[in-house]
């Protein structure tokens, strides 16, 4: 049970994303973009609404670890669901106009701040508008064909996020995050 620990706690490590020196705007959650760079998340709507089952597979260190999520974002609110290998539910991650609300049904060790791992989803699936506004002076996320690149304001590449074409719908199969080092790759189960 330990390892088993250890392992999702590295999986939820590599989750890590961020952002920038700003006030949190109407309360909202902050996120790390790279060490002592945080930003605002964007409002957790989102339309067109979606509904995905994945298998994040997350490397870093050298070591890989994998996990199963359910991922729901719609006009009210982003859910986050993480479940172990045989589907018993591990934590509830909601992020709503009140803010963040998480439950664990297991307790995990380090595991980072909810609002890390939802920057890396909204990163991927928040349009680049809803960004701009609030990265830091300096800082770009751009779309370039089939990859978002955010560089920070002295042009470095601090993450990639790739996509493809799925059901007529661009979805992200990576996250490459240059700064915190850690991957992740994304096998989308369901459809």
């Amino acid at each position: 049970m330990r390892m088993f620990q250890r392992g999702l706690s590295l999986v939820y490590a590599l989750l890590l994303c961020a952002c920038a020196n700003q006030q949190p705007e109407a309360g909202r959650p902050q996120a790390w973009l790279k060490p002592g760079v945080k930003v605002t998340l964007p409002a957790p709507a989102i339309t067109p609404a979606f509904n995905e089952q994945q298998l994040l597979t997350g490397t870093f260190k050298g070591q890989q670890q994998s996990l199963l999520v359910m991922i729901n974002g719609d006009e009210q609110q982003l859910t986050l669901v993480g479940l172990s290998s045989i589907g018993i539910r591990l934590f509830l991650v909601t992020y709503d106009s009140r803010g963040i609300h998480t439950e664990q049904s297991i307790v995990l060790p380090q595991l980072p701040p909810a609002s890390q791992v939802l920057a890396d989803i909204m990163l991927s699936h928040w349009p680049v508008t809803q960004w701009r506004s609030l990265l830091p002076p300096g800082w770009e996320l751009r779309d370039l064909g089939d990859k978002r690149q955010l560089t920070d304001n002295n042009g470095k590449l601090i993450t990639e996020i790739r996509y493809m074409n799925r059901n007529q719908q661009r979805v992200p199969i990576s996250v490459q995050q240059f700064v915190f080092g850690y991957h992740i790759t994304i096998q989308h189960l369901d459809g």
